[in-house]
């Protein structure tokens, strides 16, 4: 492998640990935003 090999290797990795993660947090976020909310348990 050469030298470039190794860079453009490690920077496709370091932009997919850095955006897979908000990828899933916001494919998440949409599905849980059409299931209710649970109720919240009110303190009398």
């Amino acid at each position: 492998m050469s030298l470039i090999d190794g860079i453009f290797l490690t920077l496709l990795n370091t932009v997919a640990c850095l955006a897979l993660p908000k990828l899933l947090s916001l494919i998440l976020h949409g599905k849980s935003q059409y299931t209710e909310p649970l109720p919240s348990a009110s303190q009398d």
